[in-house]
């Protein structure tokens, strides 16, 4: 009696993706991280550069722009991961402001900052990095 070999399974291939929009994400990740370059660089804080400076504004309103054309790609993950990591410190942000209004709360809001302003290098570079190896970003 002869043992069937088992049939090896079926792998979907992922769909194509345009090399121009891969240049596009890696602008808008160019585009994070010169905010916070800025940030480090100047008299602004990082977490200022990178929710209220132009090259971060800019950056989302690409992400927004293009983000239908990346539907259903791996970048569509990146795209999200970079809309997140803006709106997430502009909330963090505001959430530190708040803190920062009592006497009590300030030490914590000035702790907030500096954690968020770590979040943001970390969001902004492993991104970049995965982007690079043409990996999706968990989200």
């Amino acid at each position: 009696m002869s043992t069937p070999t088992p049939t090896p399974p079926v792998i979907a291939e992922a769909p194509r993706v345009d090399e121009s929009l891969v240049t596009y994400t890696h602008v808008i990740y160019a585009l994070h991280a010169l905010a916070v370059l800025i940030g480090v660089t100047t008299l602004h804080t990082i977490v200022l550069s990178f929710v209220g400076g132009l090259p971060s504004l800019i950056a989302v309103i690409m992400n927004y722009a293009r983000r239908s054309a990346t539907r259903g790609t791996y970048l569509e993950s990146h795209f999200r991961w970079q809309i997140r990591t803006f709106w997430y410190a502009l909330l963090w942000l505001v959430v530190c402001g708040l803190l920062a209004v009592t006497i009590i709360g300030i030490p914590l809001a000035l702790l907030g900052y500096a954690a968020l302003a770590v979040w943001i290098i970390y969001r902004v570079a492993r991104g970049w990095l995965a982007l690079k190896d043409g990996r999706p970003m968990y989200v």
